[in-house]
């Protein structure tokens, strides 16, 4: 299997772990896992409704695949996606911090573009 394709294996599989362990504790709100393998987008959102009526919606993860490289352009987990793709032998030098500036990411352990 060719890397960019285990790359999607392994967003799909991560994020459809995540709703899937949401919709056990939330029942009034969704997780929808969006996947679109064409253009390599892929997202976790939330669409429900909160205890008196207050709205519930939102992203909680949204990467891409460029170039070769996994995108995270939000991350709203508390673990931290990109430390899951290490995890599973994703390389720091394919994983871009897309939500912090550029400048920022030659500070990480991460690719910086």
């Amino acid at each position: 299997m060719d890397k960019v394709a285990l790359y999607r294996q392994y967003i799909q599989q991560l994020i459809q772990a995540k709703a899937d362990r949401s919709m056990k504790s939330a029942k009034d709100v969704e997780a929808q896992p969006i996947f679109d393998t064409e253009r390599d987008r892929y997202q976790l959102v939330y669409v429900g409704w909160k205890q008196n009526d207050i709205r519930d919606y939102g992203c909680l993860l949204h990467l891409d695949i460029k170039n070769g490289k996994i995108w995270i352009q939000y991350d709203g987990t508390a673990d931290g996606i990109a430390y899951e793709l290490l995890k599973l032998g994703v390389p720091h030098e394919d994983i871009v911090l897309g939500f912090q500036p550029a400048r920022v990411r030659s500070d990480t352990e991460f690719a910086v573009g």
